[in-house]
This record gives C-alpha cells, structure tokens and sequence, in this order.
C-alpha cells in the first residue's frame, strides 16, 4: 500500500500489515475506545465535536495500546529481560499492564511528587515502583542510569512501536467519525499525535492535526516555532501528561512536517474544560486529556460551524484535585 504525507515521512516507520498486527495485539485485550459527538459540546464549542474517549482503557489512558504493542513484540523476539521507563504515570501503567500479560518484569521511575493514585495503580499492576527527581526528565534521567545498573532495558516513551500502538485510536476515531476538518491532540512525549498523523495520511485523509500543549510546559510549542527542539528549564501545570521539559528529536521532526499548528493553554482552561467534560457528557478527564477541548474552546470563532475531533487521552486524575477542579479551582502545578 502507498503510504502518502506524513505517514511516508515516518521514513517507513511500519507497514499497513504491522500496523493491522498491532490492531490485532491490542484488541486481544481491550476493545476499541468509543467516539461520540457530544450535543451540548456542540453548543458550548460551535462546532460538531467528536470526543474520542481514550479514559475507556483498561488503564484509563491511550498508552495502554503502545504498552501493548511493545511487550508483546519484545517477548515474541525473546527480549524477555526486566524492563525500566520512567513516567508521571499513563506510560508507566501502560508498561507492567502489558509486562504483565507476557511474563517480564518492570520497574517504574516517577518523579517525587508524583500523583499519589497514579502511583497506587502502578504497584496494583505489578510494577516496582522508584521515586527520585524533581520532574519527569530528572526520573528518565535516573532510570536510564539504573537500566546500566541493573541489565535492565530501559523503554523510552517515543519509540515505533509505542506509535504502531497509540495509533491505534486515531484509525477508529477516523473510521467512525469519517473525514474531520480538524482533530486537536494533547502533546507530551509525542506518541499520540504522531500515531494520529499516520492514521490520518495511511486513510488519505485531510484532516488538519493540532497539538496542544500547557503554557508551563511549552517546549514542543517553541521548537515548533523555532524549527528544532527547543528544551526548557521547567515544565509546570497540572496537567501532568504534558509536564516535560526536553523534547524527543524524532518525535519532533514527525510533529514539524505533520502538525498545522501547536495550542498553547493556561491552566485554568485546562480546568475549565474538566469541569465542561463532566458536566455536558459525565465524563472524567485528567488535564492532558481536557487540554484538547481547552484549546477547541480558545479557537471557538475560527473552528466555528467545522466537524472536529478531541483526543480525551486519559481520566486518571487525583481525586482532591478534581474535586479542587469541581469547586471552581485550579489545583496546583
């Protein structure tokens, strides 16, 4: 199959046929995520807005799929060593879920701090579980040196079976859905949006893709306008997901040639988006995963009367800061 756009400039990352043996891996253990267009998101947006509603996984996020891909490809090439990540935590459920499934053990690196149930659920699933650093870098960091340590292999968070897997979603958003005008994808390590670039260019579709990121993590945002990765001192906000601080070089040169353009939102969007989530489709949403709809709702007057999509990449947030979000607050960084 010809593969054009930006799917061809993932340098034949993978094929249509990894790409169905990825579908294949990942349904084998959860089913597909729904997509609704949501009537009072309509009113609140102007536009027809499709939520495809990635906090449905097994581990309430969208990197759940690439876990999956992964470990099922590593144990089928007999790499079945302990396996390290680091993490602010949907990556590093997503990792001893699917090591589970295989037989191989994994140990998460989160920074201190880090949220306290998403912690509890990463040594529900099995995980060893190290808390050092002041952010997500720092962990990474860490966990690389202890890889070395220990013979561990250390798992990044951008990587082409990662994307095979979180791709994943955008196929099913797109097949459901049909040909969006736009579809808005919050941006951490960059696994999502450019699985979701792929999906859209293997369909021949000319939806415009745009990533959002927060105002105290705005690295992918100033390399997008500076033309190169471009790493910050500091990656603040609550939406933890997108809390980083050095971009990934390949993940960016995929975001550069695919991406229409990067929103950057405040907190307090964020916030408001969760507290709009909740109360147009009862749905929870962490911060990553309302950032989409924050940045939909800051460009209501352009997007207006247009059939877009958001990408709810995950529900996983604490429950005192939703209830913080839930009286009118926006928690802390």
């Amino acid at each position: 199959m010809t593969m054009p756009g930006a799917w061809a400039l993932l340098g034949s990352m993978y094929t249509s046929d990894e790409l169905e043996g990825a579908q294949r891996i990942v349904y084998a253990a959860m089913p597909p995520t729904p997509q609704y267009a949501w009537p009072l998101l309509k009113e609140a947006t102007g536009c027809e807005t499709w939520v495809k509603h990635e906090n449905h996984t097994p581990t309430g996020a969208f990197k759940v799929r690439g876990g999956l891909v992964h470990m099922k490809m590593r144990k089928d090439r007999g790499e079945t060593n302990g396996v390290i990540t680091a993490t602010r935590g949907n990556h590093g459920q997503s990792i001893p879920f699917a090591a589970a499934r295989v037989g191989i053990r994994s140990t998460i690196v989160c920074p201190i701090g880090n949220s306290p149930e998403k912690n509890a659920a990463m040594r529900a699933l099995g995980a060893e579980l190290i808390e050092t650093g002041h952010d997500f870098d720092a962990a990474r960091e860490t966990a690389m040196d202890i890889a070395k340590q220990r013979s561990l292999d250390f798992i990044p968070s951008f990587g082409k079976e990662l994307v095979m897997g979180v791709s994943t979603y955008a196929h099913e958003l797109f097949r459901a859905a049909g040909e969006l005008d736009a579809v808005y994808v919050p941006i951490g390590m960059g696994s999502g949006i450019v699985g979701t670039i792929a999906a859209r260019d293997m369909l021949g579709l000319k939806t415009k893709v745009i990533g959002v990121v927060a105002e105290g993590a705005n690295a992918m945002a100033l390399s997008f306008a500076a033309g190169k990765p471009v790493s910050t001192n500091t990656a603040s906000s609550f939406a933890d997901g997108m809390a980083v601080r050095v971009v990934n070089p390949e993940a960016f040169g995929h975001i550069q040639r695919g991406t229409d353009r990067i929103v950057t939102v405040s907190d307090d969007e964020i916030a408001e988006s969760v507290r709009l989530y909740f109360r147009c489709c009862h749905t929870i949403a962490e911060g990553a995963g309302a950032a989409p709809l924050a940045a939909l709702l800051k460009e209501r007057q352009t997007m207006k009367g247009q059939r877009v999509g958001v990408i709810l990449s995950g529900g996983n947030i604490d429950m005192p800061k939703f209830a913080e979000v839930l009286e009118g607050k926006t928690p802390a960084a």
